[in-house]
C-alpha cells in the first residue's frame, strides 16, 4: 500500500466491525452535528464470542489441551474452548484492567485451570510452556465502544483517548491536537484508508483544538461533501479507526505477535486468529504463508454466517484464519510486509 494518500475520492471498504458502520449515526445534512448518546453507567464487560464453532473447530480442542486466549476480554471465547473439552487448561490475557477483572469474575467457576495475565499479547513471555492452540481475536470489544469515558466512539460525547491500556501516555487527543496536516492525512489513508484524507486533515488543523468525540466526528462531516455524509458509514469512521490503530500500535504489535506465537506452540499446535479490517487480514494471511514452520489451514478466511450475523450484526467484517505448526525447530521470522 502506498504511504501517502492519494487525490480525494470516496469509498466505502476496510471497516472494523466493531466501527460505527454498524449503529450509523446520521449527522445533520447541513451542520454535520451529531446528536450524542450520553452513558450514565458502565456496562458491565461481556463478550459476545464471534465465529464460536469455528474457532473451536480451527483450534481442534482437545480433552486435556493447554490453549492461549492472546486477547480473552470477557472471557466469551475462553469459557467455550474450557468447556470444550474436559481437563483443558487456558491462559487468557488481556491489556485492558476491566478485562482482566471480567476475566476472573467470569471464569472462577474452572479454578485453577484458567491463568489470567495482565499484559498485551506481544509483550507475553510464555517461559518453556507450550500450547496445543493459541487464539487471537483482534476486535475491540463491544463494551469498550460502549462505554462513554473511553473515546472509541463517536455516539458518545467523550473525550478523545481511545487507549486500551490506560497506563500509556499517548491518547487520540495527542494525535489529533498535535501532529501536522501531513501527517494526520497519512495517517487517515494509511490506517483508515480514507480516501477523503486530504480534505478532513486540513479542517482538523484549522478547528483544533479538540477536546470530545462528538466535537471531532461534527467537524469530519463537515469536512466533506454532502453526499459523503450520508454514505453507507459515516464520514468519522475511518478516522476514528486510524486513530484508534495508531494510539494502540495495533499493527506493529500485532506483526510481533505473529512473528513470535509460532514458537509458542506445541507441533500439530493450532493459531488462529479473527481480524476484522483489510489491514489486520493482510498481514495475517502474509505472515501465514511466510512462516516456514506454519502450514496454512484456511485458504480462504472463515467468515459469519447469515444466523450468526442476524444474532451479532458486529461480527460481519470478521474474518478467521487457521495455521497449523509443523516443524520441532523455531520457526524463522518472515520478512516485514511493506504496509
Amino acid at each position: 500500500m502506498a504511504t501517502g494518500p492519494p487525490p480525494d475520492e470516496a469509498d466505502g471498504e476496510g471497516l472494523h466491525s466493531d466501527s460505527l458502520a454498524a449503529d450509523r449515526l446520521a449527522p445533520d445534512p447541513t451542520s454535520g452535528a451529531i446528536a450524542p448518546t450520553h452513558i450514565t453507567s458502565e456496562p458491565a464487560f461481556h463478550h459476545i464470542p464471534v465465529l464460536g464453532a469455528e474457532v473451536l473447530a480451527g483450534l481442534a480442542v482437545k480433552p486435556g489441551g493447554r490453549y492461549l486466549d492472546a486477547t480473552a476480554g470477557g472471557g466469551g471465547h475462553s469459557r467455550l474452548i474450557l468447556e470444550a473439552a474436559p481437563d483443558t487448561q487456558l491462559v487468557a490475557l488481556d491489556q485492558d484492567e476491566q478485562a482482566i477483572a471480567a476475566i476472573r469474575a467470569n471464569l472462577a467457576e474452572f479454578g485453577d485451570r484458567v491463568s489470567v495475565c495482565h499484559t498485551n499479547f506481544a509483550a507475553y513471555n510464555p517461559g518453556a510452556i507450550r500450547f496445543d492452540g493459541i487464539l487471537a481475536d483482534l476486535g475491540v470489544s463491544s463494551v469498550q465502544f460502549d462505554q462513554g469515558d473511553r473515546g472509541f466512539s463517536f455516539r458518545h460525547a467523550a473525550p478523545l483517548d481511545m487507549r486500551m491500556n490506560r497506563h500509556q501516555p499517548l491518547t487520540a487527543a495527542d494525535i489529533i491536537n498535535t501532529w501536522d496536516e501531513v501527517e494526520l492525512a497519512n495517517l487517515f489513508y494509511r490506517y483508515g484508508e480514507e480516501r477523503l484524507s486530504r480534505r478532513i486533515a486540513c479542517r482538523i488543523v484549522e478547528q483544533r483544538p479538540f477536546e470530545t468525540t462528538t466535537e471531532l466526528a461534527e467537524a469530519i462531516a463537515r469536512s466533506v461533501p454532502p453526499a459523503y455524509r450520508h454514505g453507507r458509514i459515516h464520514p468519522a469512521t475511518r478516522v476514528f479507526q486510524s486513530l484508534r490503530i495508531a494510539v494502540n500500535d495495533e499493527l506493529n504489535v500485532l506483526e510481533a505477535f505473529l512473528n513470535r506465537s509460532p514458537a509458542w506452540l506445541m507441533p500439530t499446535g493450532r493459531l488462529v486468529v479473527i481480524s476484522f479490517h483489510s489491514l489486520e487480514d493482510r498481514l495475517v494471511k502474509h505472515t501465514f504463508r511466510a512462516v516456514p514452520a506454519l502450514r496454512v489451514i484456511t485458504k480462504k478466511p472463515v467468515q459469519p454466517t447469515d444466523a450468526e450475523l442476524s444474532a451479532n450484526p458486529r461480527a460481519r467484517s470478521a474474518k478467521l484464519r487457521v495455521a497449523e505448526r509443523i516443524a520441532e525447530t523455531a520457526p524463522e521470522l518472515p520478512p516485514k510486509l511493506n504496509r
